[in-house]
């Protein structure tokens, strides 16, 4: 029985091809098996979680202690002597308010992240795949405001707040965080949109679909990815954002948020730590369930410009 190596080379001597027959080179396929990356890229993975969830896992576990055993010994005697208590979050609801607190950090956040999301969409996809003048101009700029500290401007927005009438309202906080984080949202969907394929908007255009409907059809399904990491972000930016409401929605009658809460709970406790570490994990709780749950959406978002042509 003739080897595939022996046919080949019957193939390439065959002279009726018409052709000088050529030697038929077959190089082995070396295969490397390491067998031991996939353990050690395990091990690897397991001690990133484990650094990025001890924090969490004390501040829990110290919430749930009482105060003399907090003040006796680490937060790790408590699986030693295990002693735990719900009394630090009856404090905690009943100090600051939390229904309100999250109500009101609710409130902030989601209109926020929505608005940011979609702006940054429509502002991409015009200085993507529309032609108009000054548009390298608005790029500029956009790019430049990247690198100014939202705090040099506190006073001149408080003014013109004051002005308006904003001063202590919810929405005085939304065009803050808002126009502060739409340069950042065009700069990242920019470069995901522009590594589009072209062809896919010449199909659009012989089919006659004008410049809302590309968007609506073309460039929002294969920008969700991008779009989820913006909008996770946004989020976790505005519900953790202490300054800015404690500036604009200060004197207000409405409850604060609950960073803001947490914070003036630090400042006037006098009861010890365990109801300051219930308070703050309950203020954490919602992003921490928002990171672990879209965590997968995060990742394929950050990652979507690359791997595209």
């Amino acid at each position: 029985m003739t080897t595939a190596l022996e046919r080949t080379a019957a193939v390439t001597a065959d002279p009726r091809s018409g052709a000088a027959p050529r030697p038929a080179t077959v190089r082995p396929r070396r295969r490397f098996r390491l067998t031991w990356t996939r353990p050690v890229l395990h091990l690897i993975v397991v001690v990133f979680m484990v650094v990025w969830f001890t924090p969490v896992l004390s501040l829990f576990v110290t919430s749930v202690r009482t105060q003399s055993d907090t003040a006796a010994n680490g937060w790790w005697n408590a699986f030693v002597q295990p002693l735990f208590t719900g009394y630090n979050y009856q404090q905690a609801m009943s100090v600051i308010g939390v229904g309100g607190s999250l109500a009101t950090s609710l409130a902030i956040a989601v209109p926020v992240t929505v608005l940011t999301t979609v702006l940054s969409a429509l502002g991409a996809y015009a200085l993507t795949r529309m032609r108009f003048a000054g548009r390298t101009i608005l790029s500029l700029v956009l790019v430049a405001m990247l690198v100014i500290p939202p705090q040099v401007t506190l006073v001149p927005m408080l003014r013109f707040f004051n002005a308006t009438g904003l001063q202590g309202t919810i929405p005085s906080v939304w065009i803050y965080q808002v126009g502060f984080t739409i340069p950042f949202g065009i700069f990242l969907l920019r470069g995901f949109m522009a590594s589009i394929p072209q062809e896919l908007f010449e199909s659009a255009a012989l089919d006659g679909a004008g410049a809302l409907r590309v968007f609506r059809s073309v460039v929002l399904p294969l920008s969700i990815p991008v779009m989820a990491s913006l909008a996770i972000m946004q989020f976790l930016w505005s519900w953790n954002d202490l300054l800015i409401p404690l500036i604009f929605l200060g004197g207000s009658d409405m409850s604060a948020p609950i960073t803001v809460q947490v914070a003036g709970l630090v400042q006037s406790n006098g009861q010890g730590e365990s109801l300051v570490m219930a308070a703050t994990f309950v203020s954490i709780l919602v992003p921490l369930v928002l990171v672990v749950s879209l965590q997968r959406y995060f990742v394929r978002g950050v990652l979507g410009g690359a791997v595209k042509g």
